[in-house]
């Protein structure tokens, strides 16, 4: 069975900072591209950053890029998201994703909230 399990999320001040986990099993996950997503209320989800299998290629939203660092463990199959300096725009639910071919699985999202 295919999971992705998000944590780390939480309240964080502005200028603060927090490290979201995905834990993935039942699939191979060294061969997958993972990627965060996040959507904000109101809002379409938007890709935040993605990694492809074995690092050598990632990506950012502009709108992150300085801030937030993607990583992954292959042999523990776990991506994180390092988000440093955020700001109240930067709330939103956070999605792990991981896609590979016609595979493409979701998490569960976990909430962030940058607030005073």
């Amino acid at each position: 069975q295919v999971q992705l399990v998000e944590s780390g999320g939480g309240l964080v001040q502005p200028g603060g900072s927090l490290r979201l986990s995905c834990a993935a099993s039942g699939f191979t996950f060294s061969i997958y591209t993972m990627s965060w997503y996040r959507q904000a209320p109101g809002l379409e989800r938007e890709l935040v950053a993605s990694i492809s299998r074995f690092g050598g290629r990632i990506n950012y939203a502009d709108s992150v890029k300085g801030r937030f660092t993607i990583s992954r463990d292959n042999a523990k199959s776990l991506v994180y998201l390092q988000m440093n300096s955020l700001k109240s725009e930067d709330t939103a639910v956070y999605y792990c994703n991981a896609q590979y071919s016609r595979n493409d699985y979701w998490g569960q999202g976990t909430q962030v909230t940058v607030s005073s």
